[in-house]
């Protein structure tokens, strides 16, 4: 069985935030850890996926829609 677990590292002892279904207590597993980076914004965690071209025609695409934006559209 494979299953992704998020957990806290504390005190040398990885503690699961959530109850863990299918494993009795004692049982030995083995761990892959991988650390989730802080990221300031969401979006940042699509950094990287898209080519140089494609993300300068997304930048322009999304500069073109915001000019055509009155601000006045947003005034209550």
């Amino acid at each position: 069985m494979t299953k992704t677990v998020n957990a806290i590292y504390e005190h040398g002892v990885f503690r699961p935030l959530e109850p863990i279904e299918g494993i009795k207590e004692n049982t030995e597993v083995e761990v892959t850890v991988s650390v989730k980076r802080e990221i300031s914004h969401p979006i940042l965690r699509f950094a990287g996926i898209l080519s140089e071209e494609d993300a300068n025609r997304m930048m322009e695409m999304v500069e073109d829609e915001f000019e055509r934006v009155s601000p006045d559209e947003w005034k209550d």
